[in-house]
């Protein structure tokens, strides 16, 4: 059994007369930008994301830089700082990001498309999860295509009597 879980990030809805679209915010956007340095660094995220996804991390992060970089001198230092890892630094980052973003509707629809293509690159897979049982045996083979993977074989099982399980797991 494979499932794919994606990261939790703030979201904003605009509704059309057609359909609802959910877009990212531009707090969530900077998050991910970012969030290389922010959240954990190079080795923990290339254990949640695909080579892809950090890849696109990187070129969104440039385009950000690009746009925003001497708009003003907090703005700057904003941008040095989320570099090195200060979080506090996404929030002026997110404003200035958001104001542009209203203003430039084609620069925003770049950004929202990194963005989703980014959350697209997270991937978990869990064999068994949230099981309760008197006896559990289970099978779970899985396999992945492509880059790194993190790959759980079952995670929160209780089990009154025995527990056995047979897991295989491959990256391609």
């Amino acid at each position: 059994m494979q499932q794919t879980q994606t990261i939790n990030l703030p979201l904003r809805s605009l509704t059309t007369m057609a359909d609802p679209i959910t877009i990212l915010t531009a707090s969530a956007i900077a998050n991910l930008a970012f969030q290389e340095f922010i959240k954990s660094g190079a080795g923990e995220l290339a254990k949640k994301f695909t080579a892809e996804a950090i890849a696109k991390m990187s070129d969104l992060r440039k385009i950000i830089i690009a746009k925003l970089q001497g708009k003003s001198p907090k703005v700057d230092e904003a941008l040095v700082k989320a570099t090195q890892g200060d979080s506090t630094a996404l929030d002026t980052i997110a404003k200035n990001l958001d104001v542009l973003m209203d203003d430039e509707p084609e620069f925003a629809e770049e950004l929202q498309i990194l963005g989703q293509a980014i959350q697209a690159g997270e991937i978990s897979q869990v064999g068994l999860r949230g099981v309760t049982a008197g006896r559990i045996k289970a099978e779970i083979e899985q396999t992945a295509k492509g880059d790194r993977v993190e790959q759980i074989g079952a995670e929160q099982i209780k089990a009154d009597g025995d527990a056995i399980f047979t897991i295989k797991q491959d990256i391609n």
